[in-house]
């Protein structure tokens, strides 16, 4: 069986000023950042010759790639198998919000947690994603 989530991909947050706060970021907290954010960059614990990445980054407060959820942020999640997480999570009666797409860097779904979070599920393909500073979600 595959396992669900393998890691945290990415923190996305809406802000009034996506440039202004990826520049404090980058002032006070020593961001290295670019038009997808900072990424984050570390080995994977079983297998220490194969890299991974994290990303941070600040969308426009009026993005619509939060909805459905009101919510201030969203958490990227990378995941093993999308395809089969998707089935299970079905069965559990957990609802995708909208398509599956697919991208060079990876495969993006969506759900909703019971509060209201929409939570992005990231299957990168590792060859691209964990050799890019550009990161895997665009605004």
């Amino acid at each position: 069986m595959p396992k669900r989530v393998t890691a945290l991909g990415g923190i996305f947050m809406k802000c009034a000023d996506p440039n202004a706060m990826r520049e404090w970021y980058a002032t006070h907290l020593g961001f290295s950042t670019e038009k997808y954010g900072t990424v984050f960059e570390w080995r994977h614990a079983q297998e220490p010759n194969k890299m991974g990445s994290t990303v941070w980054n600040a969308f426009p407060k009026d993005t619509k790639y939060f909805e459905p959820s009101q919510k201030e942020f969203m958490l990227n999640l990378r995941v093993e198998n999308m395809d089969w997480l998707l089935e299970e999570l079905k069965k559990e009666g957990i609802n995708q919000i909208g398509e599956m797409q697919t991208y060079e860097y990876g495969k993006f779904a969506h759900i909703v947690d019971p509060e209201g979070n929409k939570i992005e599920l990231w299957e990168p393909i590792d060859e691209f994603a964990d050799n890019t500073t550009e990161g895997g979600t665009t605004q």
